[in-house]
């Protein structure tokens, strides 16, 4: 937990399935990324040892302020580094997510890496 932010760690999918990290309530801590960096790279590295993709689910996320996003450019970034694919699946009802992550999708390199839809 994470402030009024809570992310729900998911690895039960099978072993060949994403860790899923699903997003709740709001991120609006100033320096969100003291908390999300240290455990964002241990999920990375959870993840690229196993084998395994992530997969940030956002639709119960009701709020999320631009360091909390510079966060998760970060967590974009070290999953490109580490070879680790990435789903991102956002709430398209929702145009500040809709914003956000249309943002984001910049940071794919038709890699396969980076993978970012809405639900």
């Amino acid at each position: 937990m994470f402030g009024d932010l809570t992310i729900q760690v998911d690895e039960t999918t099978s072993p060949e399935g994403p860790i899923v990290l699903a997003w709740v309530g709001k991120s609006q801590d100033r320096q969100p990324g003291k908390a999300l960096d240290p455990f964002f790279a241990a999920v990375v590295q959870k993840a690229e040892e196993a084998g395994r993709a992530l997969e940030m689910r956002f639709e119960r996320l009701s709020y999320f302020n631009s360091s909390t996003l510079t966060a998760i450019i970060g967590l974009v970034q070290l999953t490109r580094r580490r070879s680790v694919r990435l789903g991102i699946v956002f709430d398209r009802k929702l145009k500040w997510q809709k914003l956000s992550f249309d943002a984001i999708r910049v940071l794919g390199k038709g890699d396969g890496l980076l993978e970012i839809h809405g639900a």
